[in-house]
């Protein structure tokens, strides 16, 4: 006995673009020195390095997460065409 899994093509490209529409909607805006005033101390600097690289990583994770949203596009399209292809030479 064959289990037939069925792909909701149409579902799973509107989630897609839900989750990329989200994605492009988020404003990160990087740390600014000019909001610390005049404040010289050696915690300020290490704390503001610190928020670059934070800032620097969530803007990669992001990228990769746009990435993992195109190669999943494309690899649903492909199945979907697979799916076409299998069904015509039946």
């Amino acid at each position: 006995m064959m289990q037939t899994i069925k792909l909701q093509f149409h579902d799973v490209i509107q989630q897609l673009s839900e989750t990329q529409r989200a994605l492009d909607a988020l404003n990160l805006p990087g740390p600014s020195a000019g909001a610390l005033g005049k404040n010289e101390l050696q915690f300020t600097k290490e704390w503001l390095e610190r928020e670059k690289n934070l800032h620097k990583m969530i803007l990669e994770y992001m990228n990769v997460v746009t990435k993992n949203i195109e190669d999943t596009k494309a690899n649903i399209e492909i199945l979907k065409h697979q799916d076409e292809a299998i069904f015509r030479n039946k």
